[in-house]
């Protein structure tokens, strides 16, 4: 048996603070906090004293003060084999797809490309304090096998998948309907489940599958109902006309998914910036999530993500918040809650820092239908959280001198933070961050 005794000024979420922090019951603070943790989940969370007093009583103690102690960060869509397409020059998105990202896939291809990614993406995540993501491999099985095997080796609980796609791509990334299936069952049975593994039916987009192999989609996502599905909607207008031509009898793009059974509360909708009402409908009664992804809506010119039109629906649209690397231009959810405060701000939509970090919590548990495993500092739940130094670059420090609240402290870190901030990162109770600089 492993025993932890972490001592700092704690956070968590229990709801939705919708009116910020008028919402006492949404979450819990304390000031000098104890978070016990054994054999990798959380056995305790309370006053450091009286922690230190019962159960922590011979307990080693880990003490972060003054910095705070929250749940790690959860990135609900993010693509891995993108990681040197970042910060490529391009108009829109299918300019950005065929100059650079197709061409960057097809390397995965190559004998250790993939582990070589894996190892990095799985070490900048750690650097800024993501500890569960829902990936994008690439339509080679050996992405899938790297991605995962890098996963369990460092403990990591991650949600990802091969990608399916038997058109409109160059010919190194295509599979066909058939194979697409077959290699998505073998990769099922071998890693969901296997140690924190779970695995998404990945359809790239509409775009780039035949009918035939969306329809062996939704049969996957029907054999497996347990899985997630993951794919993208309405990022760009370009790519909605396109859709349009693919398929004609469609009413407009969700259709498509709808009509293939792909919609429903384990599916991840990349995007949703262009959606019509009828959509927007569809998205809701299905209990499907739009996914925001602030910088790379931004990068890539794609729009802007309403988010008071999708709570507005009845019922309301579920949403989750991710960096979309590399569309995105930051691993960092701290400045993709930065990115997506400014989108709704715009909009004249208010986003209280209280909310910005549920979302990347809570609300990105919630999304994932992982609520009580991760997201939270709840007994029970798994150990995966970080430490947030609200002081890690000389202009944060000379700002705190005047920060006399912890929501101004948060919305500091939100808007000047990056990796940095992150002081330490828990995996299942063990530090990893620190590991990463010995």
């Amino acid at each position: 048996m492993t025993e932890l005794l972490l001592r700092g000024r704690l956070l968590t979420f229990h709801d939705e603070p919708l009116a910020g922090d008028a919402s006492p019951d949404a979450f819990t603070y304390i000031e000098d906090g104890g978070l016990l943790i054994r054999d990798g989940k959380i056995r305790a969370i309370g006053d450091y004293g009286r922690l230190r007093a019962g159960e922590g009583r011979n307990v080693e103690v880990i003490d972060h003060r003054p910095h705070l102690i929250m749940p790690g960060f959860i990135d609900t869509h993010i693509h891995y084999p993108q990681m040197q397409v970042v910060a490529s020059y391009a108009g829109e998105l299918m300019e950005w797809l065929n100059k650079y990202t197709f061409v960057e896939e097809q390397k995965f291809s190559n004998q250790g490309h993939p582990e070589r990614i894996a190892s990095a993406f799985f070490d900048e995540l750690i650097r800024h304090g993501t500890t569960t993501a829902a990936a994008y491999c690439t339509v080679h099985k050996a992405s899938v096998e790297a991605f995962f095997t890098e996963a369990d080796r460092r403990n990591m609980r991650m949600i990802a998948g091969k990608v399916m796609m038997d058109r409109n791509a160059p010919s190194g990334l295509l599979d066909t309907a058939q194979s697409g299936y077959d290699d998505s069952k073998e990769l099922i049975g071998k890693w969901h489940g296997t140690g924190r593994q779970l695995y998404a039916i990945t359809p790239r987009f509409a775009p780039t599958s035949t009918p035939e192999q969306l329809e062996l989609s939704g049969l996957l996502a029907r054999e497996y109902p347990d899985l997630h599905v993951q794919t993208h909607l309405c990022e760009n207008t370009a790519e909605i006309a396109f859709v349009a031509e693919l398929f004609p009898w469609s009413r407009d793009y969700t259709q498509v998914y709808e009509h293939y059974g792909l919609l429903g509360p384990k599916t991840l909708l990349g995007h949703c910036i262009h959606l019509t009402d009828a959509e927007i409908a569809a998205i809701a009664n299905s209990g499907s999530v739009a996914v925001f992804c602030p910088t790379s809506n931004l990068f890539i010119g794609s729009g802007l993500f309403n988010l008071a039109r999708l709570e507005a629906s009845h019922p309301p649209v579920r949403h989750a918040i991710a960096t979309d690397i590399g569309g995105g231009t930051s691993y960092s959810m701290l400045r993709t809650l930065d990115e997506g405060y400014k989108i709704l701000n715009i909009q004249g939509q208010r986003y209280h820092p209280l909310r910005s970090y549920y979302q990347a919590t809570l609300g990105n548990a919630r999304a994932l239908s992982l609520q009580g495993i991760i997201g939270a500092l709840t007994p029970g739940a798994e150990a995966d959280c970080i430490v947030l130094n609200a002081r890690s670059t000389p202009a944060m420090r000379l700002r705190m001198e005047t920060v006399e609240t912890l929501v101004e402290e948060l919305f500091l870190m939100q808007t000047m933070g990056d990796d940095r901030t992150i002081a330490e990162v828990y995996i299942a109770g063990k530090p990893a961050k620190s590991l990463l600089a010995s």
